[in-house]
């Protein structure tokens, strides 16, 4: 974790030092699985070293003020330092709103029984075709700022909303230009299998299966041509899937998966949110990076989960956003040596939330986890849950100073309030950003 020069009568010089932080909670040693999840590597009086963007040394402020010095000098001022937090599954791009669905729901009526009748995901849908790719840009640049405020410092986006090629590269290039004009790193998945299209539910229009065809054997290879003219220097994006009732069933989701990956996408699946129908299980057996919501998850997927590197992403905001009663069974999970974590799930229609202090507040009442371990699923494990476990999620040498100074005394105050920012500075890549 350290990087301490050898002769400390010699100190190295550094852009920056954090010192003097009540608790520096590192996170370091790499993804927490099972009952080591919550191994916060904190370091009372802690201090950091940061050079060129990058974590030169993390210690006691005495062993970093012997070691280094600098002209810059942050006084973390008793309060907590943490990595910045890892949201690893958003629906950030979007247009309009479902407030009027909001009532409907407060009022009665179930999420599945809004989505039969035209509403939910497709009433985004049309929002979201219609809108130009400024306007899109231009509202959703509103939700990182306070993502950003709330100490979110990297993110996965998903499209989803366009279920039509032209709209999804749409989705795609806002994506590409958000994280281009934002110091929140935008990690983008193609969720062109997000629900059944509407021109694909009248009678004679094939249904499900036609658009699973649709998506598998054209929406996919030419996603892949696209992102080869427009960001060839990125990875490929992941491709995901809702395998659910009144979605994809498990064949069709593995026919658009097992296409996906033979073209060199990596994979993610929304699965377990309602029903159990082994998207779960699929995820694991394709090598899928995570397998998110996983509410109703058969016992045989969760020991699946803890023999596998398939990251388990909890959603806690989104049964919270429908007034369900059931959140992910984060313990048996832990107990099958999983790898546990957390998002806000942030969408227009059960979840507009960019708060994942929100998230983790509720992780700690309704899904039976300590602060401690919230802490570990919101950082290291969600980065684990993008493919950034190697560069962000905790504070170690070499990786990037992406870093929030929380007004608190102690990092349980972190679940324990909730309702309020208790974020007072971010930094991204060892500079103070101004949200």
């Amino acid at each position: 974790m350290n990087s301490f020069n050898e002769n400390p009568g010699d100190p190295q010089v550094v852009d920056l030092i954090l010192h003097s932080a009540a608790q520096l909670c590192t996170l370091w040693g790499g993804v927490q699985r099972g009952e080591r999840l919550g191994e916060l590597g904190l370091i009372s009086d802690g201090a950091l070293a940061i050079q060129e963007g990058l974590i030169a040394a993390a210690g006691s402020t005495e062993q970093i003020l012997e070691n280094y010095r600098s002209g810059h000098m942050l006084n973390a001022s008793g309060q907590v330092v943490l990595p910045g937090f890892v949201d690893p599954h958003t629906h950030l791009v979007w247009a309009g709103d479902r407030a009027v669905e909001f009532e409907q729901r407060v009022a009665g009526a179930s999420y599945l029984e809004i989505m039969q009748a035209g509403g939910g995901i497709v009433s985004t849908v049309r929002s979201t075709r219609e809108a130009g790719l400024e306007e899109m840009v231009r509202a959703s640049q509103a939700r990182v700022e306070r993502m950003l405020q709330h100490g979110t410092t990297t993110a996965e986006v998903k499209t989803g909303y366009g279920l039509e090629l032209e709209t999804e590269l749409k989705m795609l290039q806002a994506i590409l230009e958000l994280d281009a004009d934002s110091p929140l790193d935008l990690v983008p998945t193609f969720f062109g299998a997000h629900a059944i299209p509407p021109e694909f539910t009248a009678k004679g229009s094939g249904g499900a299966q036609a658009y699973t065809e649709l998506v598998a054997g054209e929406m996919l290879p030419a996603v892949k041509a696209w992102w080869g003219e427009h960001a060839a220097d990125r990875p490929l994006p992941y491709v995901d899937v809702f395998c659910e009732d009144g979605a994809f069933s498990l064949a069709q989701s593995r026919t658009i998966l097992e296409a996906a990956r033979a073209l060199g996408f990596p994979l993610k699946i929304h699965a377990d949110e309602f029903r159990g129908l082994g998207g779960t299980g699929l995820a694991v057996s394709l090598g899928a990076a995570s397998a998110d919501h996983l509410v109703q998850t058969p016992d045989e997927d969760i020991q699946a989960l803890g023999g596998s590197d398939t990251v388990a992403v909890a959603l806690p905001c989104t049964p919270f956003g429908l007034a369900e009663h059931e959140y992910t069974p984060a313990g048996a999970i832990i107990a099958a040596g999983g790898i546990l974590a957390i998002a806000t799930d942030l969408n227009p229609g059960t979840a507009w939330c960019e708060n994942i202090q929100m998230a983790i507040a509720l992780a700690t009442r309704y899904m039976g986890i300590t602060p401690a371990q919230a802490i570990a699923a919101a950082t290291i494990n969600a980065a684990a849950a993008i493919g950034r476990a190697d560069r962000v999620g905790s504070l170690e040498a070499g990786k990037q100073a992406d870093l929030i100074l929380l007004d608190i005394p102690d990092y349980r105050h972190l679940g324990y309030r909730f309702g309020t920012n208790l974020v007072s500075t971010t930094m991204k890549r060892g500079q103070i950003l101004e949200v």
